[in-house]
Parts: C-alpha cells; structure tokens; sequence
C-alpha cells in the first residue's frame, strides 16, 4: 500500500459511517463517531481543508480500519 489519499473531512466521515460508524455528537469544529462495538473516533471538520495524513493515520488506527478497507470504502 502506498501514501495515504489527501482526503477532506466529509470524505473520511463518509468512509467511517460505511464503515457503521455513526455521528454521536460535534463540537465546535470536531465530529465525534461511535461503532455499535464502543469504539470511537474524533474528526476535525474544517472547511477547506484537507485532512493531513498523519491524521488520518491516526483515525484510521482509532476506528479499527486498514489503509485498504478505506480505500474500498470511497468507492
């Protein structure tokens, strides 16, 4: 697998809510999501901004999901 997509923050949250993921709550600019098995996940939500890869690394590893999972979950 190579470098991660440059993703917005309605793309990752897409992803995440195919992946049964779904919006708990949002707080100023961060959405939080919650899988039916307890796991959570916080993502910022800034317009016009891209979310950086280290970020998304790091949501990826919260929520459970492979690079490759995602992939499949943007289409």
């Amino acid at each position: 697998m190579g470098a991660l997509p440059m993703l917005t923050a309605r793309q990752v949250l897409r992803a995440l809510e195919q992946a049964g993921f779904r919006m708990q709550r949002q707080t100023g600019s961060h959405a939080r999501l919650k899988h039916a098995d307890g796991r959570v996940v916080t993502v910022p939500v800034h317009a016009g901004q891209d979310v950086g890869r280290g970020l998304l690394r790091k949501i990826l590893r919260d929520a459970g999901i492979t690079p490759a999972e995602l992939l499949t979950l943007l289409d």
